[in-house]
């Protein structure tokens, strides 16, 4: 086993692997941004180093100076978490040069599958179905895709090589509009990876986002976790999971576990990951992308299958065999997972900054939550605004979802603004209480409306009860309690007469 593990990211997913090191007894080391000075994972871990500046390039993303402080504090293994630096190849391998163990896959995996072209030309290879779009690997211009783009039929999607998350991500409706953002997206893929390289992928219309979870070994084992249902997104970053998915049934979810399996072994992968999948109105299947990291959304996962992923990537890159078998992998009950963000969602999720005054975390049973931050720790415009994710499991979906109300509630956050109520709304929505979303249900058929009047009611009330502290407050002040005559309270001098007449 490792002795000590340097956790190269932040928040709230630094301080889950930090606890997973934990219970194994391996020591941590953690790495911050002068923006992170004070944050939980700081505080966790058993040495703590400054990277530098707040930006993430100066910080985050700087291979050298993570390497140098791996170097320093002893570090034996490297945990990229996700974001940042998790899927980069080029660290994997630098990791590998500086005999020190990457905690994910190896680069040849990771170069494969994280250029999504490449990645759709080796499962294409492998016999996976895949969505409609450019087949070529390598850089194409905007006059091949605009060529292109036709034949593959409109509405289609612009989506950058290199990356994820909804950056560099484009709908395109017509032809006309393609040349503008061809370019609009190019410019965000390089910002966001260093690579403005994109292709073309058609656009599945009322297609539900499914995704496999994979666990691979350097014996050449590898297993799949089940599903996880990510269709509730904005502008295709995800905001809700939940496992298993009402779309499926157990001969779909066997047939999509195997060939997720295939998919991986395609590239000889090792370690946790990921194979993201649309399934459109007839059950049929494709093959979207592989993300060779850990998910933000895994927890809901190990909810329902008792597997701790992230101790099995240790495992896994210390040379172990899996702990499971496919065979033994049950899946017992429904979990759901909101993230809560920093962002207002009366004002079209515009992100909220600010220091945290006040956080009180739902508990009871069958809740869990995953969080970086603390009353005091300030939300800054520099990294994601994701807060926490509040994850619960119950026997059914319906008693996920009444469990997940509950802890909504109970969930207190005051400093920032949070999208708490946009979950709150979801979860009492018909449509998604039947299970009838697909990826386009939250921008096209979900509103805030309602929550909007409930919000406007609660506005009301408010000012009522503070109107009727102000006065009580004021008729308090006004009150004169004089100083009794005599210089001791009437209950003393009731004593005294006692005392003095036994």
């Amino acid at each position: 086993m490792f002795k000590k593990v340097l956790v190269a990211n932040r928040g709230e997913i630094a301080v889950r692997i930090i606890r997973a090191c934990r219970e194994l007894g391996i020591e941590t080391v953690a790495v911050y941004s002068e923006a992170d000075r004070h944050a939980l994972h700081v505080r966790y871990a058993d040495e703590a180093y400054l990277l530098g500046p707040a930006p993430s390039r100066e910080s985050y993303l700087r291979v050298d100076k993570i390497l140098d402080v791996a170097k320093r504090s002893g570090a034996d293994a490297i945990h990229p978490g996700y974001g940042f630096l998790a899927e980069r190849d080029d660290f994997s391998a630098a990791c590998e040069e500086n005999n020190i163990a990457f905690i994910g896959p190896k680069p040849s995996s990771i170069a494969a599958m994280g250029d999504k072209a490449e990645a759709r030309a080796t499962v294409i290879k492998a016999g996976v179905p895949v969505v409609p779009g450019t087949e070529d690997v390598g850089n194409m211009t905007n006059d091949d895709l605009l060529r292109i783009a036709p034949t593959i039929g409109f509405p289609l999607l612009i989506k950058a090589t290199a990356g994820g998350g909804g950056k560099g991500m484009r709908e395109v409706k017509a032809i006309e509009e393609m040349p503008t953002l061809l370019e609009s997206a190019r410019r965000e893929a390089e910002s966001a990876f260093g690579d403005g390289n994109v292709y073309l992928e058609k656009l599945v219309e009322g297609a539900r986002h499914i995704e496999i979870q994979i666990l691979a070994d350097s014996h050449g084992n590898v297993i799949h976790l089940g599903e996880r249902e990510c269709s509730l997104q904005r502008r295709h970053q995800k905001l809700l999971e939940e496992a298993p998915s009402s779309a499926l049934d157990e001969d779909l979810r066997n047939q999509m576990g195997a060939v997720a399996v295939k998919s991986a072994q395609a590239v000889n992968y090792i370690n946790a990951g990921t194979i993201e999948f649309l399934l459109d109105k007839d059950k049929n299947f494709y093959f979207l992308e592989m993300n060779t990291r850990l998910q933000v959304e895994h927890p809901v996962t190990e909810m329902v299958t008792g597997i701790d992923i992230v101790k099995e990537q240790i495992r896994i890159a210390r040379g172990r065999v899996l702990s499971y078998k496919q065979d033994e992998v049950k899946f017992n009950g429904h979990a759901i997972e909101c993230r809560i963000n920093a962002e207002d969602p009366y004002s079209n999720f515009m992100p909220s900054t600010g220091r945290i005054t006040h956080s009180l975390l739902p508990t009871g049973p069958g809740v869990r939550v995953d969080t970086g931050v603390y009353p005091g720790f300030e939300i800054t415009p520099f990294y994601d605004p994701m807060i926490a994710k509040l994850i619960v499991w119950g026997e059914t979906r319906a008693q996920a979802i009444l469990r997940m109300r509950r802890a909504l509630e109970e969930y207190r956050i005051v400093g920032v603004r949070t999208n708490i109520p946009f979950h709150q709304t979801m979860m009492d929505s018909h449509r998604f209480m039947a299970g009838q979303y697909d990826t386009r249900f939250v921008e096209e058929r979900f509103s805030m409306e309602e929550a909007e009047e409930h919000r406007e009611n609660h506005e009301e009330v408010a000012a009522i009860l503070a109107t009727l502290v102000a006065h009580r407050e004021t008729e308090r002040s006004a009150n004169i309690v004089q100083r009794n005559e005599r210089d001791t309270s009437n209950w003393k001098w009731v004593g005294r007469w006692e005392r003095m007449h036994r």
